[in-house]
């Protein structure tokens, strides 16, 4: 009678064990999912763009989306089968992008992410989709700073989660001017930079053309670029680390999205008239990786 209990109970032990490990290999199956199969069977996907960032990733009063990064996400999105509709923005900053996009919080961030070394060993990119350049913007009236070289004895706005001050104050390979003296005042967000630089808490904000560009032609008058371009920016499509499907899918829909003409318009429509020299040409893509 023992036996036929132990029996019994081993046989139900096997059978537990079984159903636990199909339901481990549906769970895996589930996590490897890739974003374009994401993509294909729901029809929606989950963006982080910036919510602050005038031209690119800005959310408006009345809760819709405007700017580059958010029209370039949609136009992606669509060529991966999912409209307008079934995209959900989720605010997401420069000091959180990595942990969404491994997280799962995010299927796909464009939110003026610039492609390095350093956040290659954390997310697939996709892209870049365009390739703004590093410079400078200060006060309108200010006089003092012509070039990145001025900024030497400077206060100069640190965004949190950004690289941008490194590569004013560090030499390579992280950095660029490798500029010393330079008072660094710590920023929430480049809106914050621009909110300091206005307060005059700060002398000087640096980071890619395209995001100073946007406070400029926002606040006229109040801000002025100072036309010295120090480094090339890659703005890649943040993509989980691994899924080389959805970052080889990304960079198709790109290539189309050049040879259209949709990038050249999407360009004008949020950058005409800020004096900025926009490409309109197809970047080169990089590896998926």
């Amino acid at each position: 009678m023992r036996v036929r209990r132990f029996g019994a109970l081993i046989g139900a032990g096997m059978a537990l064990s079984l159903a636990l490990s199909a339901c481990g290999s549906d769970t895996e199956k589930t996590e490897a999912k890739t974003v374009v199969q994401k993509a294909k069977d729901n029809k929606k996907l989950t963006i982080g763009i910036k919510f602050d960032q005038p031209a690119l990733g800005l959310k408006k009063p009345d809760g819709s989306y405007d700017g580059f990064d958010v029209d370039v996400a949609k136009y992606v999105a669509k060529e991966l089968g999912v409209p307008e509709s079934g995209i959900t923005f989720k605010e997401t900053t420069s000091a959180n992008r990595e942990s969404f996009l491994g997280g799962g919080q995010v299927d796909l961030v464009f939110a003026t992410y610039s492609i390095t070394e350093a956040r290659k060993a954390q997310v697939t990119f996709g892209g870049p989709y365009y390739v703004a350049h590093q410079d400078t913007m200060v006060q309108a009236g200010n006089t003092d700073i012509k070039k990145a070289a001025d900024l030497k004895g400077k206060k100069l706005c640190k965004a949190a989660g950004s690289n941008s001050f490194r590569r004013v104050t560090e030499g390579p390979p992280d950095g660029k001017l490798n500029i010393k003296g330079v008072t660094l005042v710590d920023a929430s967000s480049y809106s914050d930079c621009a909110a300091k630089l206005q307060s005059g808490a700060l002398d000087a904000v640096s980071t890619d053309d395209l995001i100073l560009a946007g406070f400029a032609a926002q606040q006229k008058g109040k801000f002025k670029v100072i036309n010295d371009p120090f480094t090339d920016e890659k703005y890649g499509v943040g993509i989980k680390k691994g899924d080389k499907e959805t970052c080889e899918a990304v960079n198709q829909a790109v290539t189309k999205m050049y040879s259209d003409g949709t990038a050249k318009t999407l360009l004008e429509k949020h950058f005409s008239g800020t004096g900025l020299k926009l490409v309109t040409t197809v970047p080169q893509m990089e590896g998926c990786s």
